[in-house]
């Protein structure tokens, strides 16, 4: 088990409360670790100048491209007291989806699509904010017990406006690496986040040091060029942005840097030098990959109508896509793939009822028999 975050003291309260309060944090932490996030720490939940000045300036430049919620909720988005103004203390958590194997194993394999690690197992939503609602209820109920008074708890995991990977940092879970996403000591690139706003006084764990140094692995293996300098994303040319978020037709000067990729990328995720110390062992059994998700063929997912698209992925993050924007993923992947075996599936989505799953369907087979 990973050892317990350092959590600084004498930093909220005085006397018996901060001492009992010092103790609840170490508490919430093991009840934590028993509900499977192998990631703990606390951040104050006060708003924090140069982080929200990097939001607001990442938002300027138009590099959330058109995931427009990111903009109208960044009032809420900039500091946890913004969404919520009762709440003192972040508690920060993370739960394990480390692979067995590497994930870029289909890189060389063109007629099978490339689906994100963390998208090939149990919708990561469900199960984190389950435990996380599990956590929050008995927060509340020790807190009771224990003296503390009623304690005000909200739960978050991905779809709230929170700066989930900056808390993250604060809390001490790890640092936000050159590729922008969380890299942990003991878990590498492969942690979800999710987070208990709460109206306790806990006493703030260190802050995550930035242990990036000169390397740069992730900036160079990304396919789009997406990283304009270290530290900074843009969504626009992002491979998971363009294949999930982005509804209409992908540019066609990014088509090619899908490469076989049909739903996320994991490539500047796994070349991280500091996956090497995450264990499989923290991996939850829910997020194990589901043997159909792991190297699909592209010619059997061509085929999917809506109603075999649902069934393929009942319970699983791609659904909620849909299966138009899949079935475009997956026309990219077979026009990049150069093989005209996969004319037969491509051909009969050039009248499909989608305009853009038909237009894709014209490029797919404009590559393929040039």
């Amino acid at each position: 088990m990973t050892s317990p975050s350092p959590i600084s003291r004498g930093t909220s309260g005085a006397g018996p409360v901060k001492t009992t309060l010092n103790a609840f944090a170490q508490d919430i932490e093991a009840r934590a670790r028993e509900l499977g996030f192998c990631a703990f720490g606390v951040a104050s939940a006060e708003g924090d100048a140069e982080r929200e000045a990097r939001l607001d300036s990442w938002l300027q430049d138009g590099m959330h491209g058109t995931m427009g919620w990111m903009e109208e909720r960044a009032h809420h988005r900039r500091s946890p007291q913004g969404l919520w103004s009762e709440a003192r203390s972040v508690i920060a958590l993370g739960m394990s989806y480390a692979p067995s194997h590497d994930p870029l194993n289909l890189a060389d394999v063109p007629d099978h699509g490339r689906i994100s690690i963390y998208a090939q197992g149990a919708d990561y939503h469900d199960t984190v904010k389950k435990a996380l609602k599990h956590l929050a209820r008995w927060i509340v109920a020790e807190a009771e017990k224990r003296g503390l008074g009623e304690a005000g708890v909200k739960v978050f995991t991905d779809t709230a406006p929170v700066m989930e990977k900056p808390l993250g940092a604060a809390a001490g879970l790890g640092w936000q690496g050159k590729h922008t996403n969380m890299v942990s000591r003991d878990h590498g690139s492969w942690l979800f986040l999710g987070e208990i706003y709460t109206t306790l006084d806990l006493p703030v764990s260190d802050m995550g040091r930035d242990r990036c140094g000169s390397c740069r692995a992730c900036q160079d293996v990304c396919p789009t060029d997406a990283f304009p300098e270290p530290y900074k994303l843009d969504a626009r040319r992002c491979v998971s942005y363009l294949t999930i978020e982005h509804k209409g037709p992908v540019p066609e000067d990014l088509r090619e840097g899908l490469g076989n990729r049909i739903y996320g990328c994991d490539d500047c995720l796994a070349v991280c030098p500091w996956n090497k110390f995450a264990e499989t062992a923290h991996t939850m059994k829910a997020f194990l990959p589901r043997a159909e998700l792991t190297a699909p063929p592209l010619a059997d997912l061509l085929t999917l109508d809506d109603a075999g698209f649902r069934k393929l992925f009942s319970g699983s993050p791609i659904k909620r896509i849909g299966r138009n924007r899949f079935v475009r993923n997956c026309l990219y992947a077979a026009g990049n793939s150069g093989l005209r075996a996969l004319l037969e599936q491509v051909d009969p989505l050039l009248e499909d009822a989608d305009p853009v799953v038909a237009e894709a369907a014209a490029w797919a087979t404009a590559k393929l028999v040039d």
